[in-house]
C-alpha cells in the first residue's frame, strides 16, 4: 500500500529508494569527497546529511494522442505509455556550493527531486531548480512529444497511381505498380511538438509499401515504384511490379482487392533523446484482370 501525500499516493518503497539515493548523491555532492578512482568515497564518514520532506505533489500524466485518419498500427516503441512524475521540496535547501544549483541563486530559488515511472523500464529521475514559491514544471518524456508530433501528421495510404481501378488487366501482362510521393503519403513529413521547455521534432518517411495482389501472391517494394512507359513495351517493372496468372472472373465482383500497405518510419530527437518510430497506413484498389481475347 502507498501513502497519500497531498491527494497524490505514493509509492511508499520505490519513495523511499529514490529518496535515499538522493540523499547519498546530494550528500556526497555537497561534501565534495572522492576516492583515486572517481567515486564517491562512502566510508570516509564525511557525508553531509541532508533531510527531504514532501512538501507538494505534482503529477503529470501525458500520453499520445491517436487522430490520424486511415489504418494505423503503432511500433514496439511508439511512446503510449503515461509518464507520471511525483515531486518532493528539498527542505532544509542545498548548500550554495551545491552544483545542482547551477547558478541559480539558493535565496530566490528551491529545488525539487522528481521521480518518474511510465509502467516500464525507463523511470527519469532527478532535481529541478524553481524560482521561489512557485511550483514545478512537470517532466516531460520526450518519447511522449514524440508520438504527439507523430499525431499531428496527416499520415495517409498510398497514393496508387497503378494499378488504377477504373484500369483492365491481362493473365499473363505485366503490370508496373508505382505511387505518387507527396509529403502526406510518401514523406518526408516534419512535424514538432513542445512542453515544459522540451521540443521534439519528428520526420516521417514511408521505408517500404507491401503489396498484396488478391490471388494470393505479396510482394514488398522498397520505393515508390517505376512510372511505365509506352517504349517499354511487355518488360517487367525494375522496382515493383507482378504478373497475374489467372483471371479476376472468381473474385468477388469479378476484380481481385489490391491492399497497398506502406511502413512510415519516424526519426525524432529532442530533449537529450532520439528515437525511432513506426507508423502503418493502407490503400485499397480493386482491379479487373481478363484473359486476351482472340478474334477469328
Amino acid at each position: 500500500m502507498g501513502d497519500e501525500v497531498d491527494g497524490h499516493e505514493v509509492d511508499s518503497s520505490r519513495a523511499s529508494l529514490l529518496i535515499l539515493a538522493a540523499l547519498t548523491a546530494l550528500s556526497l555532492a555537497s561534501a565534495g569527497v572522492a576516492h583515486a578512482g572517481g567515486d564517491p568515497d562512502v566510508g570516509a564518514g564525511n557525508c553531509q546529511v541532508i533531510k527531504f520532506c514532501v512538501h507538494v505533489g505534482v503529477g503529470d500524466k501525458s500520453g499520445g494522442n491517436n487522430g490520424q485518419a486511415g489504418a494505423s498500427q503503432r511500433g514496439s516503441n511508439s511512446g503510449d505509455s503515461k509518464t507520471e512524475c511525483k515531486y518532493q521540496k528539498v527542505d532544509p535547501k542545498p548548500p550554495a556550493a551545491w552544483p545542482g544549483w547551477k547558478g541559480a541563486d539558493p535565496k530566490k530559488n528551491d529545488v525539487y527531486f522528481y521521480g518518474c515511472t511510465d509502467g516500464g523500464q525507463k523511470n527519469p529521475d532527478g532535481f529541478v531548480v524553481v524560482p521561489l514559491g512557485q511550483p514545478p514544471v512537470p517532466q516531460v518524456d520526450p518519447r511522449v512529444l514524440a508520438q504527439r508530433a507523430v499525431d499531428s501528421m496527416p499520415l495517409r495510404g498510398p497514393d496508387v497511381a497503378s494499378p488504377r481501378a477504373a484500369g483492365k488487366y491481362t493473365v499473363g501482362v505485366p503490370m508496373w505498380m508505382w505511387v505518387n510521393k507527396s509529403a502526406t503519403t510518401y514523406g518526408p513529413n516534419t512535424a514538432s511538438a513542445s512542453a515544459g521547455g522540451i521540443t521534439v521534432t519528428a520526420t516521417a518517411e514511408v521505408s517500404k509499401i507491401v503489396w498484396t495482389m488478391g490471388d494470393g501472391a505479396s510482394l514488398t517494394c522498397n520505393g515508390p515504384g517505376t512510372p511505365y512507359t509506352s517504349s517499354e513495351g511487355m518488360t517487367q517493372s525494375p522496382t515493383c511490379g507482378h504478373v497475374y496468372s489467372k483471371t479476376s472472373a472468381g473474385a468477388q465482383s469479378g476484380k481481385f482487392p489490391v491492399i497497398a500497405t506502406s511502413t512510415w518510419t519516424i526519426n525524432w530527437q529532442g530533449g537529450g533523446q532520439a528515437g525511432q518510430l513506426t507508423e502503418v497506413r493502407q490503400t485499397n484498389v480493386h482491379v479487373a484482370v481478363g484473359e486476351v481475347q482472340v478474334v477469328r
